[in-house]
């Protein structure tokens, strides 16, 4: 018999099970997205096996979304507080204490975890394992027991295996030269004097949201001409504007090497205009997005197709080159988001189950960036529509409605819309921008066009109207006054 660990740290409990080969109804690689699976699963009366190397809640809940957001959030309220004497009000910011902070936050993350591995634990259904698991035939996985090794088989196996932080083989030193990704950033215990932020994406603007907020002296390099530059070219012109009065920005450069000086690390790049630049600092963070996990769990041993970029190609209705074989959230790359990787694991619990396929959809699937202002998107961007488009824009300010003028953000709305009145995308800048862009999802989502947004009454002097404004002035209705 095999002992298999629940958690690392604490020991919750074992899975006794027989050496040699197991079958079980339903194996869930990857115990992050995978885990609303296993229980949805579970709870329709399958035998699953879970298996996840590391804590539950994958990346979201230990490495990402969550300790970051929650990390944000008090950087928002130091922002706050030192914006206040701008509004009149006296306060003062004497003292941040950072590691406190970082403990609490982390605590709770990791009690969170801990949950999920007693619930899975207590569930008759389920059998976690907690260890490496790997493909060594299409349905048939490996994993590492105290014993050496088990193999698990199922009808249906379901890979949620994640991604990780992506190193660059283009920069020198990664080796050698001491760095952070986002997952240990999140956990750093002392606050950097100066931080070198590689990359311009989501990651470098939240990140560098959070520790220039905090006190650090923050430096940007990136390849983009903007940051955030998959965001619509005007939103992110905003944001980058934003991020030039706060941070030391190097955009459209090449990082190249990575060293070490005097005790400090040295970022080399070069610019667009060949130009070889070095920005130093006493940490440096690479965030230059996300890899997938599918060579850690061996998909070619099991034969799954795989693209250029080594996500796993699914149908339509998330199921993989292999029969019976289905990839949701990162891995899968359809979009890497929690929230679609959750809608994902929803539809692929749907299809295993029952006898009837359910083709995957992301209705008015939105996305959000938390930096400083924040931003949130959905549907093309301007950049993204086609010659033969045809469309209209309406945007609207922060400053030209009556609770956003307070605020002096110098936000906006930008909406598109086709010549049906149909939303082709929106696109907001500034405060609370995470919040405001629900209501043109769920529109999107009920088939609501931008009239129906434009003429729903909106709560008087609520954001919100902000995106009202914009679809108003896209479909020319309702007079405003003098």
């Amino acid at each position: 018999m095999a002992a298999v660990a629940l958690a690392r740290g604490s020991f919750l409990g074992v899975v006794l099970v027989p050496t040699g080969m197991r079958n079980h109804d339903l194996i869930v690689l990857g115990g992050g997205t995978g885990n609303v699976v296993a229980s949805g699963a579970a709870d329709e009366g399958l035998d699953v096996a879970l298996v996840e190397r590391d804590e539950l809640g994958g990346t979201c809940l230990n490495r990402g979304c969550n300790p970051s957001k929650k990390l944000i959030h008090r950087a928002d309220v130091v922002e706050t507080v030192r914006e206040a004497n701008s509004f009149g009000i006296d306060a003062s910011l004497n003292e941040i204490a950072f590691a406190d902070i970082v403990d609490d936050v982390i605590t709770g993350i990791e009690e969170a975890a801990a949950k999920k591995a007693e619930r899975a634990h207590e569930n008759d259904d389920i059998t976690l394992y907690r260890t490496e698991g790997r493909f060594i035939d299409e349905r048939t996985i490996e994993v590492a027991t105290g014993d050496g090794g088990e193999k698990l088989t199922a009808e249906n196996v379901v890979l949620a295996g994640g991604s990780r932080p992506l190193v660059p083989d283009s920069i020198d030193g990664t080796d050698d030269v001491a760095f952070l990704t986002s997952a240990q950033a999140l956990r750093v215990d002392e606050l950097p004097d100066r931080l070198v932020i590689v990359g311009g994406g989501y990651i470098a603007v939240e990140m560098s949201h959070f520790f220039g907020t905090m006190g650090t002296d923050v430096a940007i390099v990136g390849r983009g001409d903007v940051l955030a530059d998959r965001e619509d070219q005007a939103v992110a012109r905003r944001l980058t504007d934003a991020y030039a009065d706060k941070h030391e920005l190097h955009l459209g450069c090449e990082v190249t090497a990575v060293e070490t000086d005097n005790g400090t690390t040295v970022v080399v790049a070069k610019s667009d205009d060949g130009d070889t630049i070095e920005v130093r600092g006493d940490e440096v963070l690479i965030a230059t997005g996300r890899k997938p996990n599918s060579d850690l769990w061996n998909v070619s041993a099991a034969g799954l197709d795989t693209n250029e970029k080594g996500f796993v190609q699914t149908d339509k209705y998330l199921e993989t080159s292999v029969d019976n074989v289905w990839a949701i959230g990162d891995i899968a790359g359809n979009y890497m988001f929690k929230h679609s990787g959750d809608k994902e694991a929803e539809y692929v619990v749907e299809n295993v189950v029952s006898d009837d396929r359910i083709a995957v959809q992301y209705p008015g699937m939105a996305h959000a960036v938390f930096g400083s202002p924040q931003v949130a998107s959905l549907g093309k961007t301007e950049g993204e529509l086609d010659d033969a488009t045809e469309y209209e824009i309406g945007t609207f300010a922060y400053d030209d409605t009556a609770l956003g003028s307070s605020l002096r953000n110098g936000g906006f709305a930008k909406v598109i819309v086709d010549s049906d009145g149909a939303v082709l995308g929106c696109h907001i800048v500034g405060p609370h921008a995470s919040m405001l862009i629900h209501e043109v999802s769920t529109a999107v989502a009920a088939d609501a066009g931008a009239e129906t947004i434009a003429e729903t009454i909106h709560v008087h002097p609520a954001l919100s109207e902000v995106v009202q404004g914009a679809f108003r002035q896209v479909r020319d209705v309702a007079p405003s006054g003098i």
